[in-house]
């Protein structure tokens, strides 16, 4: 059966959309898998189902898959992308998104598109961690890697601060970090370079996806980090291979909010 699809990314970081609000669609770990295939199938770094809402003044419900198949709770770039969508379709100047981690607010800001990411989560348990471990500097070591900053953003982050972040081999050494026995739910891997007070270079190894253009939980998570180490300020412009975010750690209330662009590239068909 052919199954319509929408392809967008974030500064790089793609996914590929499908419509489950009028029939369920149940896609198999295996199945995604396939459709992630970059010769064979779509190509994406994650896969989306918008499903209809399931609680009171939200307007969507999301399931977020990587293309190992995984389903997670977040992804930062294609929340953007959705919202995008979705106040095109219902005519609104802000739209509420459910996910399983979260319910976020999105808005347009100028020409791009500023979600609420919600509070950053810092207790151990909340990353979370197979043991209680100061998450402002994990025992984790690897590759010339070492204490990185724990971060949960619907998704659990390590943050390595580094000198040089084009000089770290996230391809070879971010799937051992991914799969250290501290995260009983795998990880994702990101290496930060502090460039000024409010900017930060920053390159990502995503669980399940592989070293990545950009990624929208790990910005959030990156600048959070930088925070906590006393390394930057709440606003930051955070560098990514594939473009810069702007991110706000809000004081008030513990809020990230995460601002950055997302461009639709086609719309297709594939059976499934």
């Amino acid at each position: 059966m052919a199954k319509k699809f929408i392809k967008m990314h974030g500064l790089g970081n793609d996914f590929a959309i499908f419509d489950g609000r009028s029939e369920r669609l149940d896609i198999s770990p295996s199945q995604i898998r396939v459709l992630a295939n970059r010769r064979t199938g779509i190509g994406f770094d994650q896969m989306l189902i918008m499903e209809p809402p399931t609680s009171a003044g939200t307007d969507i419900f999301l399931r977020i898959f990587n293309a190992d198949g995984g389903e997670v709770g977040a992804c930062g770039n294609a929340t953007r992308g959705i919202a995008k969508i979705l106040m095109s379709e219902l005519k609104k100047s802000e739209v509420t998104l459910e996910t399983e981690a979260a319910r976020l607010k999105a808005y347009m800001a100028g020409n791009k598109v500023t979600v609420d990411m919600g509070p950053a989560c810092l207790d151990w348990k909340d990353i979370p961690l197979s043991r209680e471990e100061n998450t402002l500097s994990l025992p984790v070591i690897e590759g010339g890697l070492k204490h990185p900053v724990a971060v949960n953003i619907g998704n659990p982050h390590a943050v390595f601060f580094v000198d040089n972040a084009a000089k770290v081999a996230l391809e070879t050494i971010g799937s051992k970090i991914e799969h250290h026995p501290l995260f009983p739910e795998r990880a994702n891997v990101e290496v930060a370079q502090v460039l000024s007070p409010s900017t930060i270079r920053m390159r990502v190894w995503e669980r399940g996806a592989g070293v990545t253009q950009a990624c929208g939980t790990g910005a959030c998570a990156v600048a959070v980090a930088g925070v906590r180490r006393g390394l930057t300020q709440r606003k930051a412009t955070i560098v990514l291979d594939g473009g810069e975010l702007d991110i706000e750690w809000r004081e008030s209330d513990g809020h990230v909010l995460m601002t950055g662009d997302v461009v639709e590239v086609y719309r297709g068909e594939i059976a499934l």
